[in-house]
């Protein structure tokens, strides 16, 4: 797989995290902030680290933002320098471009800009974290678009030697069983025939109701 270039503007908490988690991962990162202290932080740990203000698009086009396939905008704060850096970004001709959105509105004005992926990255983790404290059955879940989710679901007692294929099972709630995890090792739930364990991790695709309701009710069973 060829790897794609990707440059993150605004080298705060979110925006280092994701740029040095990209560059473990082998990908080629520049990190770009007005900060010279913060830069020189992440200097031997990106493949290059600019001082730039992210507002003007010069600076920018002289960094070689242009350049890379993926810009990521982690300007949080200054809602104006946020804007006119996407703005800035989506001029240099970048092909995708992820923004760091502060709030509701601000996400709507990066949707007319042309921005490919708005991310509140404080609400995101809050509904993330609610739902697993809402319910301690669930583990994780991932948000699949369009209003379906992949859940993953620790089996209660009450569900020990039942078949993933038990009409009873799943039936009412409209969702769709796709493995087990167990022990480490990856079970399907293709055939229907598997037979469930206290402990494993069911995986489960739905949409948000139907899994609430299907936790909900495991968990008063638990």
């Amino acid at each position: 797989m060829k790897r794609r270039t990707f440059a993150v503007i605004g080298l705060g908490t979110f925006g280092s995290t994701v740029a040095t988690e990209l560059a473990r991962f082998g990908n080629p990162v520049m990190g770009i902030d007005i900060d010279e202290k913060i830069v020189g932080r992440y200097a031997d740990v990106l493949s290059e680290a600019v001082i730039a203000d992210g507002r003007d698009e010069l600076a920018l086009r002289e960094a070689g933002v242009g350049n890379y396939d993926v810009a990521l905008v982690a300007i949080g704060e200054d809602l104006e320098a946020n804007i006119l850096c996407s703005m800035s970004v989506k001029m240099l001709g970048v092909k995708t471009i992820w923004v760091k959105a502060l709030s509701k509105t601000h996400h709507r004005i990066l949707s007319k800009i042309g921005a490919d992926r708005i991310v509140l990255p404080e609400q995101e983790v809050g509904q993330h974290i609610a739902q697993m404290l809402h319910n301690p059955l669930v583990r994780d879940y991932v948000s699949l678009g369009n209003g379906f989710h992949v859940v993953d679901l620790t089996v209660p007692e009450p569900l020990e030697g039942r078949a993933v294929g038990d009409v009873k099972l799943l039936s009412g709630y409209d969702l769709r069983a796709l493995g087990a995890m167990r022990e480490g090792e990856f079970l399907s739930c293709e055939s229907g025939e598997l037979e469930l364990k206290t402990g494993d991790k069911l995986l489960v695709l739905g949409r948000r109701a139907d899994l609430r309701r299907f936790g909900d009710d495991l968990l008063d069973e638990a």
